[in-house]
């Protein structure tokens, strides 16, 4: 499965059409794979979340549907977030109550995110030794960890630099 683009740091150009593309690529490669409907609203709701790279709260996606005939009431546009969040499309950032593109869609795999404050930024990272210790340091304790997200605020080096 192709992967979209890795999360670009604030201030490179790149090519974020780019980024949009491949991931609706993904997205309908993975549907059709689980015969699972690819609707015009969960399309658009996944093309909004990556239109940038700074995680999307809901409202904000409300507001961008509100003048398309797609369905834009509340619960409409949640059950598409849910969706794309069940089957590895997007992840949520909770810490902002924010929707943000799955670099890796399809592959089962831990969310690390670090998010600069700044920018606003966040750029999901490769985390398997990290989720590693974390799983181990439960295990130690009889917990079993099933889902794991983390997430890092802090300054990245455009925005250190600039």
């Amino acid at each position: 499965m192709k992967k979209p683009a890795k999360a670009a740091p604030a201030g490179h150009a790149h090519d974020h059409e780019h980024c949009v593309e491949d991931a609706i690529a993904a997205a309908e490669k993975l549907c059709a794979a689980k015969d699972l409907r690819f609707t015009p609203l969960r399309r658009r709701v996944l093309e909004l979340v990556w239109s940038s790279h700074k995680p999307v709260g809901a409202y904000a996606l409300l507001d961008s549907l509100r003048n398309e005939d797609l369905g834009s009431a509340p619960p409409t546009v949640y059950r598409a977030l849910d969706f794309l969040i069940e089957n590895g499309l997007i992840h949520r950032i909770e810490r902002m109550n924010a929707f943000v593109g799955c670099s890796h869609p399809g592959e089962a795999h831990r969310g690390f995110f670090l998010i600069c404050a700044e920018c606003g930024n966040a750029e999901e990272i490769e985390g398997d030794g990290v989720s590693d210790t974390i799983v181990a340091a439960a295990s130690s304790r009889g917990f079993t960890a099933r889902e794991m997200t983390l997430e890092v605020t802090g300054v990245c080096s455009d925005c250190k630099s600039g």
